[in-house]
């Protein structure tokens, strides 16, 4: 499947400063892609990149298998700042304001919006008497007018209570099941751990790392194995205790454990004592320390 987002090799400075380094990835169709770092670390540019907000210096972007065009930036809702309303009027009258700028949805779709908002019972309130949470649901709102297949969210949680981070989380989860695409930048390694099924882990405007979050930020230690019958080796391996779950890789049996329980002596000897000989016993740290030790720290 063709995916929604490819960029490639961009690169973008301001002045001396080095924003982004020569940066790729691709967003899968459906997908919920988290662009992780600590501030600064050139997710806000690369969003504004591809938005058009910004040109980049180098590289280039396609949206779904096309150059950015302003037909395309029609298929794409975004949130990049704070929510920018009119504290006197009420959610509906904001959102007609917005549509009839932005030329995006009608009276009915505004309606529409903030039921899935779930601020339908509150449209008439003032916005200035919303909750922080509540303010930043209406922002997206505002960004589902014209029922847009992407979402972009530039640290959409960022500033609220737990409750509201809760109910931002429960959102976009169900903006996903309903088909649209979701690229968030967050800092929360714990909110992208919850929400997102892909995720680029930056750094300094460098590319750490890009895939599937169960891949790339798992906590856990995987063993991997490998002998001249894989089938075989499976069979043996899932009598053998202690592991969370057992995959194929290729030729490989993969076993996963508890960060820090992974058992090699006891493997080794489980297979010899089964008559399997092993070819492979590899012991693989999940990446999330070592990434986010890369992170934080210089």
């Amino acid at each position: 499947m063709q995916p929604i987002l490819s960029i490639e090799g961009i690169s973008k400075s301001y002045g001396s400063i080095q924003a982004l380094q020569n940066v790729s990835y691709e967003v899968p169709q459906g997908a919920v892609f988290g662009l992780l770092g600590p501030n600064g670390s050139g997710k806000t540019t690369m969003l504004s990149i591809i938005l058009d907000i910004l040109k980049a210096d180098t590289g280039s972007f396609n949206w779904f298998g096309k150059p950015g065009s302003p037909e395309t930036r029609k298929r794409i809702g975004s949130l990049l700042e704070t929510p920018n309303f009119y504290h006197y009027l009420s959610a509906v009258d904001n959102l007609k304001i917005t549509s009839a700028i932005s030329g995006r949805g009608n009276d009915q779709s505004i309606d529409e919006v903030l039921k899935i908002v779930k601020l339908f019972e509150s449209k008439n309130s003032r916005f200035s008497t919303y909750s922080l949470g509540m303010k930043q649901r209406l922002a997206i709102g505002a960004a589902l007018l014209g029922n847009p297949e992407v979402l972009l969210f530039d640290e959409p949680t960022n500033g609220l209570d737990p409750v509201g981070i809760a109910e931002i989380r429960e959102l976009i989860k169900e903006l996903a099941k309903q088909g649209k695409t979701i690229i968030m930048a967050s800092h929360l390694l714990d909110e992208v751990e919850k929400v997102c099924t892909h995720v680029a882990i930056m750094k300094r405007g460098k590319l750490l790392a890009a895939g599937p979050v169960d891949e790339v930020l798992a906590n856990e230690d995987i063993v991997e194995l490998a002998s001249a019958n894989p089938m075989n080796l499976k069979t043996a391996m899932t009598n053998f205790p202690g592991y969370s779950s057992i995959k194929e890789n290729g030729e490989l049996i993969q076993l996963y454990f508890p960060i820090g329980k992974a058992p090699m002596e006891d493997i080794n000897r489980y297979c010899f004592d089964n008559g399997i000989v092993l070819q492979q016993l590899i012991l693989k740290k999940k990446s999330l320390e070592a990434k986010f030790f890369e992170l934080t720290n210089d």
